[in-house]
């Protein structure tokens, strides 16, 4: 009955008990119930009694078995939309047992997550954030998983004339010709390295955003969808990108510059900070994919054969 759910429980327990009611009614309605319906209302009555008291058994052993055989994971937008986690997870499940319920937003705000507890691990990518992370005492150890990289995203026609392999040369040209950009602005691991690269290429969008700079406060489907739909340019995860199939007209425009490496980290939430966590299980996640096991299950994620992360954990 652990797998009995809630839902089939209380549709059951109304069925049974509508049968009872639906019959107790019929015998006053016609006043001569004749023999066997004492029997069947009782029959049904016991019927309903016992399935109140499997569901009730059901309801309060099987969450509890699930929730020590599951962890909450705060990760990126980038990471379950591009695909990796449906190719990840199943296989951490199959090799552990474990269920993850991923939480994926922005990688500040999966920081946040787990600066309040309410994650059991984090995978993000913004490796100064984790460290601040790891020295605010939110966790105890950052490890590298795995790279891949940003791209920008751009019309084929490129107005802004920012085709090429270096990424502060395109922004200070998208910048001053007043091209649509479409910024994450969701405080994400993509926006934090986009903001990084306006400052290297010299541009203050803090201070004075360029006139055809749009925030969407969105993750990185999304903001491809809103690029795709205006024809804007937009700074990208690779991943995401290959993944992302309503492109209209737009491609990669610049790409391989070594400012545009993009490095992903795992770290476990400290129950010192947190002693609700589950630790165990979340380290045995974080143990797992940086062994040779869960390296070669990222290394295998492909889309249209082409190699979408790339694994670079240290023994």
């Amino acid at each position: 009955m652990a797998d009995l759910t809630l839902g089939a429980y209380l549709f059951g327990l109304w069925h049974a008990l509508r049968s009872a009611v639906q019959l107790c009614l019929r015998a006053r309605i016609s006043g001569a119930p004749g023999p066997s319906a004492p029997r069947q209302r009782h029959g049904l009555f016991i019927g309903a009694l016992w399935f109140l008291a499997a569901g009730l058994a059901a309801t309060s052993q099987g969450p509890a078995q699930a929730q020590t055989n599951s962890i909450v994971l705060a990760s990126t937008t980038s990471t379950e939309q591009s695909g990796l986690f449906g190719h990840l997870l199943p296989a951490f499940k199959e090799a552990t047992g474990i269920n993850v319920r991923v939480v994926a937003v922005g990688t500040g705000q999966a920081l946040d997550i787990g600066r309040r507890g309410d994650a059991d691990v984090v995978f993000v990518h913004d490796t100064a954030a984790e460290e601040k992370f790891v020295a605010e005492g939110f966790a105890t150890q950052r490890r590298n998983v795995m790279v891949n990289d940003f791209v920008l995203i751009g019309p084929k026609t490129d107005p802004a004339g920012a085709r090429g392999a270096d990424i502060g040369a395109a922004l200070k040209k998208l910048a001053t010709r007043s091209q649509a950009f479409v910024s994450r602005g969701d405080k994400s691991g993509t926006h934090a390295a986009e903001l990084r690269l306006w400052k290297a290429a010299g541009v203050d969008v803090g201070a004075s955003k360029p006139a055809g700079y749009r925030e969407c406060g969105c993750g990185m489907g999304p903001a491809l969808n809103i690029a795709a739909s205006t024809n804007a340019y937009v700074l990208a995860d690779r991943g995401t990108w290959l993944a992302f199939r309503n492109r209209g007209d737009l491609t990669i425009l610049v790409e391989g510059d070594k400012s545009l490496f993009n490095q992903y980290g795992v770290m476990v939430v400290n129950p010192a900070r947190h002693p609700h966590v589950k630790a165990a299980p979340a380290q045995r996640f974080a143990d797992w994919v940086v062994s040779p096991a869960g390296q070669s299950v990222i290394a295998s994620y492909k889309i249209g054969g082409e190699q979408l992360f790339f694994p670079n954990a240290r023994p």
